[in-house]
């Protein structure tokens, strides 16, 4: 059965809404980051830049480096953001535009994330690297979907009890990484952590200007949290939303985090940009490896 105009939406030029994209301008290998200014970070690597558009905030380039074709696109800020950029790549690589079907050969992608975060737990130093080997949603965006994805609910219930967690938000999911993506992304100076993402950056991780938190407290809770070995080691805004769509969706995701902030020593990163641009080469001399 063929898709709705309305739910499957496309531009004049036939590329899908938001993106802006056709189905040849992506490669099966995308990065993504949340800040459009830093996709020419990630792409000036390249040798070459065959693909380079963008509309509001989300810019894609795609080229090749070292004869394998990548593609690097900013996801704003946010599982909302989240939801339409895993759900567009997606379709341009998995539903036929002309029928508006969806395709009998299944393409999958690889999808890496290489963001910003803040650690929550002392040891962990800014400029540091982590990868994300489980996500905890604070923000609820798995429940809109139906789904079969085996959380552990021993986890969740030791979080709920141990946090206090209201009722009132949405109840928090786990979703870990992709095991293939992990061992290559894997090396002496990585940390492994449980990474919580908030559905904010002000009242959900925290922090007051003229607002006060429902609860003052949850970033101690989150710190003393601890399930068997398992604690939540750092704070962002999308790891969770893309480990979940990707696992339904059926396409391998991992999250790279430079470390910038801890939010417990209260210390800050005195050369961020140089610490995310290490990231950045980091990942991609494993991708092309």
């Amino acid at each position: 059965m063929a898709l709705g105009s309305s739910e499957l939406i496309l531009n004049a030029d036939g590329s899908i809404y938001h993106l802006n994209l056709l189905p040849s301008d992506i490669a099966t290998t995308i990065i993504t980051v949340g800040d459009p200014d830093r996709v020419h970070d990630v792409s000036k690597y390249f040798d070459t830049l065959t693909v380079k558009k963008g509309k509001r905030e989300f810019h894609t380039h795609t080229g090749i480096l070292n004869g394998k074709r990548l593609s690097v696109i900013s996801t704003g800020i946010g599982t909302d953001n989240i939801d339409i950029v895993l759900n567009e790549l997606d379709a341009l690589v998995n539903i036929d535009f002309n029928s508006k079907k969806v395709k009998s050969d299944f393409t999958q992608l690889d999808l890496v994330r290489i963001g910003t975060s803040g650690a929550i737990q002392p040891e962990i130093k800014v400029d540091s690297f982590l990868t994300s080997e489980f996500a905890l949603g604070l923000d609820g965006l798995l429940h809109f979907y139906q789904h079969q994805i085996t959380t552990d609910d021993n986890f969740i219930e030791a979080f709920v009890a141990q946090t206090g967690w209201d009722v009132k938000k949405a109840l928090p999911y786990l979703v870990k990484c992709d095991e293939t993506l992990l061992k290559l992304m894997d090396s002496n100076r990585i940390r492994f952590g449980t990474t919580a993402t908030n559905s904010g950056f002000y009242g959900p991780q925290g922090r007051n200007l003229r607002l006060q938190s429902q609860d003052p407290g949850l970033n101690e809770k989150l710190m003393k949290f601890q399930y068997q070995t398992m604690k939540v080691t750092n704070l962002e805004m999308e790891t969770a939303g893309i480990y979940a769509l990707a696992k339904l969706l059926g396409h391998r995701a991992i999250s790279m985090n430079c470390i910038l902030a801890n939010r417990s020593t209260e210390t800050f990163s005195a050369t961020p940009r140089q610490s995310v641009n290490e990231l950045i080469e980091y990942v991609l001399e494993r991708l092309v490896a």
